[in-house]
């Protein structure tokens, strides 16, 4: 997509099917924005742009490409950022190991990820590398804290059109298991830094000899932030996997995992891999070494594992073995044989348990058929949300879509708050001894006793960006008149840090009585029993809960997580609207690629699109803007009313015919609309052409759905290609080019 010179709004280039649908909806953007004099540019966020920025001297000239993501890093730290920010990959390993392989076929000479460096320049690779994995965008783009809820067109057609849910039953046996201690929960400490410790501080490691080794300098900590850091225990996880796995064959169901190995890039892949070693325990017993020698790394999970030991007859009989006497497993997908542990990124635990939840607590074994599950979440922090969802479901059945009441949230999350796991400042211990945080006037902060193989974290959460939470809720409480809850644990140390913020606050505004301090399970419960009568709750929670309750609520509610209204409203007066979440992207590539139907629905576009072009109304003074984005919401709402969002199947109608469709609408509102005779005599023959060429147009569509597509790669697809397949009306083409 070519850039735009002085965009005023910026769309971001992403990856899998939210990428594959902007080819074709963003030509349809631009040619309604130039009417308002809008320009609309881009910037590349991809793990495939991401990759190729960060190693332009292995590139020649014409391959090199700008570091757009730093760039936009800028840009919302200004009045004048204005950004549709779509869901981009947050990279694994095997992840990023596929991208990397993918560009060198394509000509780019870059080094290969080296999985065990030893010279400089492969450490040095192995750094760059690194910063790209897990959670690189989002802590870089959100300079302000999310305020995420439905629309209330989604939230009116999901009422009227309810999408099937499970049905619980009182006996069911699906349950969430954690770790009874010596988990993150148990052993987190929390401070909040004062002026006089502020400044540069550094974390680091006292061996047992009294050796003293830097982990991370020149972390810089502000007066006022909460910076906290806590650890899990490798024995007690791995007593407890081991636990888990015979406690879920004791009770006939099926074991799963939920984690979260991409956004928790350097925590989640340790613990996963804790995971594997334990469901295989007898084999790494015997055979550790030979695997080892192998290139074995459980914490890529056990596809990789099984195609490394593949030629091994000794130790794939030995899985075999072990994998007979094991309890069934949850599957990714029975038909083609990955389970939950093959891949640490097949299975994210803000997009699982609401599917599993949804489900009636069902889960999908090796055979495909339906059952029980073990829900394995080993740290106890935000497992309880779980647990009582299904304990309340279990008594409550299932939720009634048609009666339900929405639950918003308020998400602090603005200037890399609580990265949990993501980041620098997460560490394997590498020995026995202590790892503690020295501020820069030389005071201990934080400091634990740690074993080898334990996993440290530190993170932290800044004063202005907590004010601007706090403040955000109060304004959205004050608009909406809705149960406020702030999910905050006063027995949790990082929690009982910000109620000091909280409280005094409430009391300054005056609103105490509006709003309630509950810990996450005792809120999961009030929120639940609030939109079972049909009210409205709003959800104020750290990063965190913010990532995991707008999939929870949303998938319960409206059936999916991807048309939630996303606004961050930036600190710096600027805009960011995300625009859903892109969990099943990848499935959707799959079977666009094999049968040329894309099943993602580009609902959250449509909202987030509304509200940039209102928003550029609001901060240029382009009232021909305004006209667009109202006339956007007319067509989100045609969309809904008339049934055009895109259908499962192939051979029905897919993501092109719902941008058609809403380029229909979107051209009909604005010919209707009084407020700018201009535009309504500039889209007046847009839209008679669009209304009497529907038969061509749908027609053309429908004809190349059942063939494979080529899109010329997967993370680095070839733009003339992807064209070709996401655009291939030439009628509508003629229309809006």
């Amino acid at each position: 997509m070519a850039e735009t010179s002085n965009p005023d709004l910026l769309y971001t280039i992403v990856d899998e099917a939210p990428e594959l649908a902007s080819a074709s909806l963003l030509p349809i953007i631009r040619r309604f924005a130039s009417a308002a004099d809008i320009n609309v540019g881009t910037k590349d966020i991809s793990l495939a742009g991401r990759i190729l920025s960060a190693f332009p001297e292995a590139l020649t000239e014409a391959q090199r490409q700008s570091d757009d993501l730093a760039k936009l890093g800028e840009l919302v730290k200004t009045p004048d950022a204005n950004v549709i920010k779509l869901p981009n990959i947050s990279a694994s390993v095997p992840q990023l190991t596929a991208a990397i392989e993918e560009l060198q076929a394509q000509g780019f000479a870059l080094p290969d990820y080296p999985e065990a460096p030893v010279t400089d320049a492969e450490k040095a690779a192995r750094a760059r590398y690194d910063a790209l994995k897990g959670s690189a965008v989002n802590p870089v783009l959100r300079e302000g804290n999310s305020d995420r809820r439905a629309a209330k067109a989604v939230k009116n057609y999901a009422q009227n059109n309810p999408h099937s849910m499970g049905a619980w039953v009182a006996d069911s046996k699906t349950k969430v298991s954690s770790m009874s201690g010596d988990d993150f929960y148990a052993n987190e400490k929390s401070t909040t830094v004062t002026a006089a410790q502020a400044g540069d501080a550094k974390i680091e490691m006292v061996a047992a000899d009294g050796s003293v080794s830097v982990l991370k300098g020149g972390w810089p900590l502000d007066a006022g932030t909460i910076a906290d850091a806590t650890f899990m225990s490798a024995k007690a996880l791995s007593a407890f996997l081991a636990s888990a796995i015979e406690d879920t064959k004791a009770d006939g169901t099926m074991f799963s995992l939920h984690m979260k190995a991409t956004m928790m890039k350097v925590s989640d892949p340790i613990i996963f891999g804790h995971a594997v070693k334990a469901w295989l325990a007898p084999v790494f017993d015997k055979f550790g070494a030979e695997m080892a020698a192998l290139g074995v790394n459980p914490n890529s999970g056990m596809g990789d594992l099984l195609d490394r030991v593949a030629d091994n007859a000794d130790i794939m009989a030995a899985i075999d073995a072990v994998t007979a006497q094991r309890p069934a497993m949850y599957m990714v997908d029975s038909d083609k044989g990955i389970t939950n542990l093959h891949v640490p990124s097949d299975v994210i635990i803000d997009a699982s348990m609401p599917a599993v939840i949804r489900a009636g607590g069902k889960g999908w074994d090796a055979d495909g058929n339906k059952g029980d599950t073990n829900c394995v979440i080993p740290d106890r922090c935000y497992a309880t949300i779980y647990d009582e969802t299904i304990n309340f479901f279990k008594a409550n059945g299932a939720l009634d879509v048609t009666t339900a009441g929405s639950v918003a949230n308020v998400g602090l999350m603005a200037q890399k708050a609580e990265e949990y796991g993501s980041h620098p400042t997460t560490f394997e211990a590498a020995t026995n001894g202590t790892i503690r945080v020295v501020a820069a006037n030389g005071d201990i902060l934080l400091s634990h006793d740690v074993e080898a193989g334990d996993i440290w974290r530190a993170c932290t959460a800044k004063q202005a960006p907590i004010e601007n939470w706090i403040q955000l809720a109060l304004d959205r409480q004050r608009l909406t008149g809705s149960e406020a809850i702030f999910w905050l644990d006063a027995n949790r140390a990082h929690d009982a840090e910000l109620i000091k913020y909280v409280t005094p606050a409430l009391a300054a505004s005056g609103v105490s009585d509006k709003f309630q301090i509950m810990a996450p399970r005792e809120a999961t419960a009030q929120s639940l029993k609030t939109i079972t009568a049909g009210n409205d709750s709003i959800a104020i929670t750290g990063n965190v809960l913010r990532d995991y309750l707008t999939d929870l609520f949303p998938i319960l509610e409206l059936g999916t997580s991807a048309k939630m209204l996303s606004i961050v409203k930036l600190m710096k007066g600027g805009g960011l609207f995300e625009t859903g979440a892109g969990g099943s992207a990848p499935k959707h590539v799959q079977q666009l690629v094999e049968e040329n139907h894309l099943r993602w629905d580009s609902m959250g576009e449509f909202c987030a699109l509304g509200e940039s072009l209102n928003f550029l109304a609001d901060t240029q003074g382009n009232a021909k803007a305004g006209v667009l984005g109202r006339a956007a919401e007319v067509a989100t709402q045609g969309i809904l009313d008339n049934n055009k969002s895109p259908s499962r199947k192939v051979g029905q109608p897919d993501n092109r015919d719902s941008h058609y469709w809403f380029a229909r609408y979107w051209a009909e509102a604005l010919t209707a609309q009084q407020d700018d005779a201009e535009l309504a005599a500039y889209f007046a023959p847009i839209a008679t052409a669009l209304a009497e060429k529907e038969a061509d147009i749908v027609g053309e569509l429908a004809a190349v759905q059942g063939k494979p597509a080529d899109l010329g790669g997967y993370f680095h697809t070839d733009a003339a290609k992807t064209a070709a397949v996401m655009r291939p009306s030439a009628t509508l083409n003629a229309i809006i080019d």
